[in-house]
């Protein structure tokens, strides 16, 4: 059995090259349950599937099942939005489409990522990864609807929330300062 100190490093070894890419930094400005960021969201069902995992003592794919729970709800968009109807039927497969394009997937993960909305999508997750993820994605929901901040004081989600918002700051700085030197080769 992995110590609590290992367990954080090897989560974030995997997590954090996908939660600091451009597109997957996006996932923190959309709001996914109460005032749970959809990254915020997708970190604590990654590191709690992870911890779910490790505490049942089971075969798995660790890597396959911390990327797919970062990445079953890789939508992208606003689903509180009217674009967002049928939002809880259709966001898997718009997930999986996005991540295909965006990173190169398992087939755990696939399934992972299109199969996470079971019961509402009819056909199970086929691999354990995809079946704690499923369970752990309705557990961490259910906290994020009716517990306000429930992540404020959650370490791990903290500490990667923290390293994409300078990420996200220096985007805008680079972006800012790219316009502000346009307009001085316009003038």
């Amino acid at each position: 059995m992995l110590d609590d100190k290992l367990k954080q490093q090897i989560f974030l070894e995997i997590a954090m090259p996908i939660c600091t890419r451009e597109k997957v930094m996006l996932m923190h400005k959309f709001v996914q349950h109460g005032k749970t960021s959809c990254l915020e969201h997708s970190i604590a069902v990654a590191y709690n599937s992870f911890l779910m995992a490790e505490a049942m003592g089971t075969e798995y794919d660790r890597e396959s099942l911390i990327r797919g729970g970062l990445l079953h709800d890789y939508f992208l968009y606003d689903w509180h939005k009217p674009h967002g109807r049928w939002h809880g039927f259709k966001h898997p497969a718009i997930a999986l489409k996005n991540a295909t394009r965006d990173f190169k997937l398992t087939e755990i993960e696939k399934n992972l990522i299109v199969r996470h909305m079971f019961p509402l999508v009819p056909i199970p997750p086929k691999n354990i990864e995809g079946g704690i993820v499923c369970m752990v994605d309705k557990w961490c929901s259910l906290k994020e609807t009716f517990c306000s901040d429930i992540y404020k004081k959650d370490g791990m989600v903290q500490q990667i929330i923290k390293i994409v918002e300078i990420k996200l700051r220096e985007e805008e700085t680079r972006e800012s300062t790219v316009n502000i030197s346009q307009r001085h080769v316009v003038l």
